[in-house]
């Protein structure tokens, strides 16, 4: 597959409108005044499914033929891609199966299972979840749209930045949550056509920074499963599309501890009255932790999602 390039994101954008929603950007005076900053967030909490990925999911499956339809789509995913994927599926009448781990947060398996896919769980510690979806593949001729290596994919997941850009006068930097790099990788190409002056950062946790590493290898490295709170990050590495875009155009990788990133959920809900799940709280954690860097600026924080299980997440305090 070839990589993706802005005139994707921009023919993404024509697919999508008036399926998926333009999210607002919010903005608040008190979260300004703990990072001396003016801090302009994309809302994608408040996407369909509640999080970015119904972008690409929706992109991918509108280009689609009639006997890819017929036979079905597959993808592995803990929880967002999934919810996209079949709510994509539904609205498009493209049967679906969602390989999902076993401790996925339950909010999102509920939701998945509702929109009507077909589940099947694995260990994300001790299975390989391509290679479940590979064998679906064969034996039931789907096509698989994998969460983020994939060209449409990133294409789709590049509308919401180009969003966040439109609606805002200039921003010397963004912040970005990184898993395996949809959604930064589509980012990428969207500030770097639309506004090439803006510094980047993708966002992983801590206990996840594959990325990080792959950059200064200079090639793909493969981690374990990562045991974090951020499971829309918790990748063990970047794809084949992903890993080139992110590596010629980004300006930093970023990493981001749990206990801040609950921080950061808190400090969203708040102070701004907004759910977000852990992995949104990537930009914003590393955002605080580099203020002093960008006292004065004018700052743009992608909010991945907002699917998240609270009783777990309250108990970590």
């Amino acid at each position: 597959m070839r990589l993706p390039d802005h005139d994707d994101v921009l023919a993404a954008a024509r697919r999508i409108e008036g399926v998926a929603h333009r999210t607002p950007v919010l903005t608040s005076r008190s979260v300004d005044e703990v990072v001396g900053a003016r801090v302009h967030f994309k809302a994608e909490n408040l996407q369909r499914v509640g999080a970015f990925k119904f972008r690409g999911a929706f992109n991918a499956l509108s280009r689609f033929d009639d006997e890819q339809r017929r036979r079905g789509v597959v993808t592995f995913s803990s929880g967002n891609h999934a919810q996209a994927i079949a709510l994509a599926s539904r609205l498009l009448d493209v049967p679906a199966t969602i390989v999902m781990p076993e401790d996925a947060p339950s909010a999102k398996v509920a939701a998945t299972a509702g929109y009507g896919a077909r589940i099947i769980r694995y260990d994300r510690y001790r299975d390989d979840r391509e290679a479940v979806a590979a064998e679906l593949v064969e034996r039931d001729g789907h096509t698989l749209i994998p969460p983020y290596d994939h060209p449409d994919i990133i294409a789709g997941q590049g509308t919401a930045v180009a969003e966040l850009l439109a609606d805002t006068d200039h921003l010397d930097a963004l912040f970005v949550p990184l898993g395996g790099g949809g959604l930064l990788s589509g980012s990428l190409l969207s500030a770097r056509a639309l506004s090439p002056g803006t510094a980047v950062f993708g966002v992983e946790p801590a206990a996840g920074d594959d990325g990080r590493r792959s950059l200064a290898a200079g090639e793909i490295v493969r981690i374990p499963a990562p045991r974090t709170i951020a499971d829309g990050a918790a990748t063990t590495h970047l794809g084949t599309l992903t890993f080139p875009i992110i590596a010629e155009h980004v300006t930093e990788l970023l990493v981001a501890e749990d206990d801040d990133l609950v921080d950061g959920v808190q400090t969203v809900a708040t102070r701004m009255k907004q759910v977000i799940e852990p992995t949104a709280a990537l930009g914003l954690a590393a955002l605080i932790a580099n203020r002093e860097r960008w006292r004065g600026a004018q700052i743009g924080v992608v909010l991945s999602g907002g699917n998240v299980d609270l009783p777990p997440l309250i108990s970590r305090r």
